[in-house]
């Protein structure tokens, strides 16, 4: 049976040359069923309308793998605070946010205890311009899951150089043996 991996942009979306738009090629390439649906209002979006297309799309998508860049890290605490589902196999959680004016629906945010995941991973970068190094650091630690710094990796998205992944693609298909 393939594995199903849901791949969730941020704000403003991730097309190309941004990581998340490579993986899902790559991936595809690999057999994998890939899911990487516009959440609605991308420019500006709302937690409400997100999570209500969130749960529509995990509901009947039934990911095995969740990849989260951005805000929509924040969607899946909110996400999962609120609906106990399904645990899924992994979740990679890249570059979270903290609070932004912007997208003020989406803070505060819960910490969930349980982010619905057998494997969870993130990475975060030393000079993300939307949450410091200590607050990725200390969000890590809340959630008691390992955290991936990346030196002078910006918010690790197409503007500051993250086309390919190889990381990404490498973590996912560490435990797809007969996938």
């Amino acid at each position: 049976m393939n594995k199903k991996v849901l791949i969730l942009h941020g704000w403003s979306g991730s097309s190309e040359p941004h990581w998340q738009w490579w993986l899902d090629g790559e991936l595809k390439k690999l057999g994998y069923e890939v899911s990487f649906p516009d959440l609605p209002n991308e420019m500006e979006p709302d937690l409400e309308e997100w999570i209500k297309f969130l749960k529509a799309e995990v509901d009947s998508f039934e990911p095995d793998y969740v990849v989260c860049h951005s805000l929509a890290n924040i969607l899946w605490f909110h996400f999962v605070d609120r609906y106990n589902i399904k645990e899924i196999e992994k979740l990679m959680l890249v570059a979270p946010v903290d609070k932004i004016d912007e997208v003020a629906s989406f803070f505060p945010h819960p910490k969930p205890k349980d982010l619905r995941s057998k494997e969870v991973i993130m990475a975060g970068s030393t000079n993300d311009p939307y949450i410091s190094l200590e607050a990725t650091i200390e969000l890590a630690a809340t959630l008691n899951i390992g955290c991936k710094i990346l030196e002078d990796a910006g918010h690790i998205n197409a503007e500051s150089g993250f086309g390919p992944l190889d990381c990404a693609r490498d973590w996912l298909e560490g435990c797809t043996e007969g996938h």
